[in-house]
């Protein structure tokens, strides 16, 4: 399959890799979702797994594509969105991460990720990864220049049981906030007001850390920018009425921690 791939990737049958929704949007807080889609250009041929495995949680971070949206309406904030599947190229790895065009996936072949030309990994990153990037780049720039305070949120979700040595158990957080290095103020101001929701069992770098693996915030929010990465357990987004239900809740504490945490 890949001998039939051209340098260039996209093509006219394919959508743009990043859409901007709100973009007029006067919230503190910028939306970014590096895993928000689940398309695959059409010359890559479902990458040889098909729709059903795309799907999947590997495939893309369930639910925040449409969480995003409604979050950015709820906050009349920007949402910078990812258009295609991680497995097509993961924006949320640096160009020399292993797994940033992974071959397998929670135990997943991925047979249209094998073999890659030095010319095909390029087109990836130069017509999907690094248009994602410079959109969220050229937000921020536009709202230093009018000098809008700024929060980055990155929004993903994650699988309620994930495979292999050492993780098959299940992970009872509904929700995570991720954090590291740069300005955490703003995160743990978030996982504070999270903790006082009684039905919530919040992880503290649960069920992941932030570390050298993450790139988005890393790259866009340090070293002195306000962030939080917040994970969402996919089982819990998986309709219309669990996403508003989510964008409701965040909607209204959002705002609380940037209070808390001294940012208006």
């Amino acid at each position: 399959m890949n001998s039939n791939v051209s340098q260039s990737l996209l093509t006219t049958e394919d959508t743009s890799p990043v859409r901007v929704i709100n973009p007029a949007g006067a919230s503190s807080f910028l939306l970014i979702g590096d895993h928000a889609g689940k398309a695959v250009p059409a010359r890559l041929e479902s990458l040889g797994i098909g729709d059903a495995d795309l799907s999947r949680h590997i495939g893309w971070d369930i639910g925040i594509g449409e969480l995003g949206a409604l979050l950015a309406e709820r906050l009349d904030a920007v949402f910078v969105r990812q258009t295609y599947s991680r497995l097509v190229i993961d924006c949320n790895r640096s160009p020399d991460q292993p797994d940033v065009i992974a071959t397998v996936s929670d135990g997943t072949l991925v047979p249209g990720n094998a073999g890659l030309t030095e010319a095909e990994r390029a087109a990836r990153f130069a017509e999907i990864h690094a248009p994602y990037h410079a959109a969220i780049a050229a937000e921020l720039a536009r709202r230093d220049a009018l000098a809008m305070p700024t929060v980055v949120i990155a929004l993903h979700s994650f699988t309620p049981m994930m495979s292999g040595p050492m993780r098959d158990q299940a992970r009872p957080w509904q929700i995570g906030i991720l954090h590291d290095g740069g300005d955490t103020v703003f995160a743990h101001a978030l996982l504070d007001v999270l903790r006082r929701e009684p039905d919530l069992t919040v992880g503290d770098n649960e069920p992941y850390r932030m570390d050298l693996i993450d790139y988005t915030i890393p790259r866009h929010a340090y070293p002195a920018r306000g962030y939080a990465e917040i994970e969402i357990r996919q089982d819990l987004l998986g309709s219309t009425a669990d996403c508003d239900a989510w964008a409701d809740r965040l909607a209204r504490l959002l705002p609380l921690a940037l209070e808390r945490a001294g940012r208006i």
